[in-house]
């Protein structure tokens, strides 16, 4: 395991985060303990989370895996973990209102930022979180696969500055260590980083967004702001919702993320995206590898990536995603993803 500053911030972070959106939906809390304490094992030391945690969010179980990682959490050396969660911004999606929390008052104000922090942190069973993260802009932009912009669908927002005097305030508290952003744009990482440099508030370190093989469109724009401006990326959906696994090329299997919650992959639901996938996972074969392998070290191995998300429901499934740490990537491989790449670029955006 490889450890990296994230950002310009002093957090050395494991370049694999473990994601745990699955906790208190797919994943009960014997099982969520498991991964955890393997992950850790195997040298992991940064975890992901966030409020609305388990996903897909219902509010049955928003909050469960806060509330698990805060059970396994108090019992570890608190210090030696990098924790990250979020705070979740107005859901911008008519049909589908986040309600359950705060109301659904969900600006990223102060009082709702103030209310979100003090949920995790009890949650969590911490007095401190490591990377606090702003889920998706308090602002309109397109998300989870929507790519064109239309300001016609602008809406009333918080202040950028504003925002960042309160994360000031939560810094000076000793409530959150570093911020960052996620499912942010260029335009984003530039207007939070110009108003902390020029007004002395604290700086965004790190962006949350998805980057895979069939999602390389990080690379285009959002690495030249984030390399200028010392902001690291976390990435996600680094094995585009599991399809780059194969599995879901014939079937469906049971008990998988996709049969359990029917159309939770809309993002997925693309043109050319089955053909760029049944490419990918040849290749991955050709070259005496797993797909799962070929698509989380191909993320490994791009220069901006700081740390990547794996997540799991089934410890085997860790056990594999964690396998690449050893898998290196050589010249002849990745000139044969990029002339894949040519022929699909980019299905998933």
């Amino acid at each position: 395991m490889q450890y990296k500053k994230l950002g310009d911030s002093e957090l050395l972070v494991s370049e694999i985060c473990l994601g745990t959106m699955n906790y208190g939906q797919q994943n009960n809390l014997e099982e969520a303990v498991q991964q955890l304490d393997y992950a850790i094992s195997q040298g992991v030391n940064f975890i992901d989370a966030a409020e609305m945690y388990p996903a897909p969010t219902r509010s049955e179980t928003q909050g469960k895996t806060e509330e698990y990682i805060g059970k396994w959490l108090s019992k570890q050396q608190r210090d030696r973990l990098i924790i990250a969660t979020k705070v979740s911004g107005p859901s911008g999606n008519r049909t589908l209102p986040i309600t359950w929390i705060r109301n659904g008052e969900n600006r990223i104000d102060r009082a709702n930022i103030q209310r979100a922090i003090e949920g995790s942190l009890k949650r969590l069973q911490t007095d401190y979180i490591d990377l606090y993260q702003i889920h998706w802009p308090d602002r309109y932009v397109p998300l989870f696969g929507a790519s064109d912009y239309d300001p016609n669908y602008q809406r009333d927002t918080v202040p950028i500055l504003e925002q960042l005097e309160v994360f000031a305030d939560l810094v000076k508290a000793g409530k959150i260590r570093y911020l960052g952003v996620s499912n942010e744009t260029p335009w984003g990482v530039c207007e939070f980083s110009h108003l902390a440099q020029q007004l002395g508030l604290p700086k965004i370190v790190s962006i949350q967004n998805a980057f895979n093989l069939t999602n390389r469109v990080f690379q285009t724009h959002l690495a030249e702001a984030c390399h200028f401006h010392k902001v690291g990326l976390i990435a996600y959906s680094t094995l585009a919702f599991g399809h780059l696994t194969g599995k879901y090329l014939s079937k469906t299997p049971e008990h998988s993320r996709l049969d359990l919650f029917p159309g939770f992959d809309k993002r997925y639901h693309k043109p050319y995206f089955q053909e760029a996938v049944k490419a990918y996972v040849a290749l991955a074969h050709q070259y005496g590898i797993t797909p799962v392998q070929l698509a989380l070290a191909f993320v490994r191995s791009r220069w901006f990536v700081n740390s990547m998300i794996i997540g799991a429901s089934t410890i085997e499934q860790l056990r594999e995603n964690l396998s690449i740490v050893e898998i290196e990537l050589d010249g002849e491989i990745l000139t044969e993803i990029d002339k894949i790449h040519a022929c699909y670029p980019n299905p998933t955006p």
